[in-house]
């Protein structure tokens, strides 16, 4: 019997703690699909103490029954996956990437940090080549993994697009024919192994009745056209983007859960509604840990913003929800989430805004609680931790199936 493929997606701007719900999900999957993104993402999964920061590789790695798959939507910089799969024994027959996935070249990343530093007004970027990346890909001058199996004309067309591109005179370097040569057969003696059609293996896998889990990277926030625009990534990052990203279809979609923190953080400028510049940011990001896993950036940090999780949830189809680091809301006396938006005249908006302009939080405050920390079960949570929970439910109209309580995989409570 055919089955459905399952999704974890972000609700907020990233880091929401995917990582951590996937690893603890993939026990229950046969394949675990990475569909966007590329090596700007990190997913952050601590077990038995010990922290993994994987960046390409699906979190299903740590599970050896598991299947992972890096899909047709991701783009990859060779030397960065290589480096992450160093981490690992016996990757056969364990991770497949894409022949249709697209590479991430050197110049890519001189051109993403170079557009950085020239703009007037900065996206934040990691610098990590993402952007001119998919820049390439739309475009129809990008490169795809599958071509390293001919790297003599994949290094001639290489070199001929960096002349395109007016890469020495922007400052930048073009290497030698030799050297790009030798470069691009040391990638694919290493990575043509595991390099295949990786929409039939999903096809296949699911007529056969096996279990797949499709993981987001960054957040429904930062996609392409839904998100805080310009202030995004370059890739679809809701639900559709699993399919586009796959070759899974949309009928083929089933469980979409979203994930949320219990308080919100964005990485980067853009938008940011109810960010906390002061003593209350600086608490949440400590105590939180709130530095990226990708660049060690701090993250800025704010209250919940309901607003936006619920226009996330319609975006994606959410069925259920997870909530992210409750305990680092332990402590507080006060605990705000954001309900509705003031436009800068003073009107509630009834959708979200395509201008985030003087736009201004409506605040509803709870009372804090004490310590969540390590709880395991609902009715064992603070009173005032239950109440934040069941009136967010309310506002956003999902129910959170999953609170996370620690980093740890264990803590964790299921409703």
């Amino acid at each position: 019997m055919r089955t459905k493929a399952d999704l974890i997606v972000g609700i907020q701007w990233g880091d929401e703690g995917k990582g951590k719900m996937v690893d603890l999900l993939a026990q229950n999957y046969d394949y675990v699909v990475r569909y966007q993104g590329g090596h700007n993402a990190g997913h952050t999964i601590v077990v038995n103490g010990k922290k993994y920061a994987l960046h390409l590789i699906p979190s299903g790695i740590l599970y050896s029954q598991c299947k992972n798959i890096i899909g047709n939507g991701v783009v990859i910089s060779p030397s960065a996956l290589l480096e992450e799969m160093q981490q690992f024994q016996n990757l056969e027959g364990r991770l497949f990437i894409s022949n249709k996935a697209h590479l991430i070249l050197s110049y890519h990343e001189f051109l993403d940090k170079l557009n950085e530093k020239k703009a007037k007004k900065a996206i934040g970027t990691t610098g990590k080549g993402i952007g001119p990346a998919y820049t390439d890909k739309v475009a129809r001058k990008g490169f795809r993994i599958g071509e390293l199996r001919d790297t003599q004309a994949l290094c001639e067309k290489i070199l001929e697009l960096m002349e395109e591109k007016d890469i020495i005179n922007l400052g930048g370097e073009i290497p030698s024919k030799e050297f790009l040569k030798a470069k691009l057969d040391s990638y694919a003696e290493a990575l043509l192994p595991f390099v295949v059609d990786t929409t039939s293996l999903l096809w296949s896998a699911m007529d056969r009745g096996e279990k797949i889990l499709c993981e987001g990277a960054q957040g429904s926030m930062l996609d392409i056209d839904h998100g805080t625009y310009p202030f995004v990534t370059s890739s679809t990052t809701t639900a559709s983007g699993a399919c586009s990203g796959s070759g899974i279809s949309p009928r083929e979609l089933g469980n979409v859960i979203g994930i949320t923190k219990a308080y919100c953080t964005r990485v980067g400028n853009g938008p940011f509604v109810t960010e906390e510049k002061g003593e209350i940011g600086e608490l949440l990001r400590q105590k939180g840990g709130e530095f990226g896993v990708t660049t060690g950036r701090a993250r800025r940090c704010g209250w919940l913003d309901a607003v936006a999780v619920k226009y996330a949830c319609r975006l994606n189809g959410v069925s259920e929800l997870a909530m992210m680091k409750l305990d680092v809301l332990d402590g507080f006396d006060e605990v705000k989430v954001c309900t509705q938006y003031q436009d800068k005249n003073g009107t509630i908006l009834e959708t979200f805004p395509f201008d985030f302009e003087g736009i201004k939080p409506i605040y509803k405050s709870f009372k804090g609680w004490d310590k969540t920390a390590g709880i395991r079960e609902f009715d064992k949570l603070p009173q005032a931790a239950q109440e934040y929970i069941l009136e967010l439910e309310k506002l956003i109209g999902v129910k959170f199936s999953m609170i996370s309580t620690s980093p740890d995989r264990n803590d964790t409570i299921f409703r």
